[in-house]
């Protein structure tokens, strides 16, 4: 079992910039990629960047590309969201997910989530 813990959320203007982390703890060395999912009111799930354990080489929604930055501190299982110049869009709450089969940010059934955090960018 993986738990995740998600932190840094908040409120904040159009324009500014969040960073959230992630603590995981448990049995992490199955893992195949850690990522950041969003949902918005109304609206599904969805991913919005991954990040693989063995290479670090990350994929990004096209949405937040040039905007996110997705990083992970393997020493200490923490993994980040840096997330700059924010629109009132990017308002949802974030969760980070933690996969052992490679799936792909498409993919809602990944295998372990965090509580959410919430981010709220006015205009």
């Amino acid at each position: 079992q993986v738990q995740l813990v998600e932190s840094g959320g908040g409120s904040v203007q159009a324009g500014g910039s969040l960073r959230l982390s992630c603590a995981a703890s448990g049995y992490t060395r199955n893992l195949c990629y850690m990522a950041w999912f969003r949902q918005a009111p109304g609206k599904e799930r969805e991913g919005v960047a991954k990040i693989a354990i063995v290479d670090e080489s990350a994929d990004y929604a096209d949405s937040v590309k040039g905007r996110f930055t997705v990083s992970r501190d393997n020493a200490k299982n923490m993994l980040y969201l840096q997330m700059n110049s924010l629109k009132p869009e990017d308002t949802a709450m974030y969760y980070c997910a933690a996969d052992r089969s490679c799936l792909s940010l498409s993919r809602s059934d990944w295998d372990y989530w965090g509580q959410g955090t919430q981010v709220t960018v006015s205009s």
